[in-house]
């Protein structure tokens, strides 16, 4: 069995989604409570605040279909999100980036998970765009899933450098 060290970095790992999921849905009650359904309201020229319901998943895929589509990606958030826990908790001691990466991707997908199972929808409310074109409104879920990905490929990527210059 592992010893100290292991519960203590895992835990570390664990508290660091812990925050990404707080953070997530204190803003997502936050917009909530202070933005009207699809009224956007301009902080700069390309980022508003823009109160979206996703039915579906990225780029609401799949929103339009009859509900079945909310249990699924509850069962795939589920499941993805044991795998990870079950990664976190197998992380050297010695690794800093990967358990980052795995930590925020674990806390994003809980937290739209928490949406998905109690609302029947995630809440966005973050929109980029540039004159009238919008990219897809998201939340510090979505934030923290993307940061989470680019991270393992950039440690995926430095890891082969590594493997090659060895």
């Amino acid at each position: 069995m592992a010893g100290p060290w292991f519960w203590k970095k895992a835990l570390l790992w664990y508290a660091l989604a812990a925050f990404v999921i707080a953070f997530d849905l204190l803003t997502k009650a936050w917009a909530l409570a202070s933005f009207q359904y699809a009224q956007p309201v301009e902080v700069t020229p390309f980022f508003d605040w823009l109160l979206l319901y996703n039915y579906g998943a990225a780029f609401s895929f799949l929103s339009e279909e009859g509900g079945w589509q909310r249990w699924f990606f509850s069962a795939i958030a589920v499941g993805v999100s044991c795998m990870l826990v079950v990664w976190l908790a197998r992380i050297r001691p010695e690794q800093r980036w990967e358990p980052i990466a795995l930590a925020l991707i674990l806390g994003g997908a809980l937290g739209n998970l928490y949406d998905r199972l109690t609302l029947g929808y995630v809440v966005d409310f973050i929109s980029l765009h540039y004159q009238q074109h919008r990219w897809p409104s998201f939340n510090i879920a979505d934030s923290a899933i993307c940061a989470g990905a680019v991270m393992l490929l950039i440690d995926l990527w430095r890891s082969k450098d590594s493997d090659v210059n060895e």
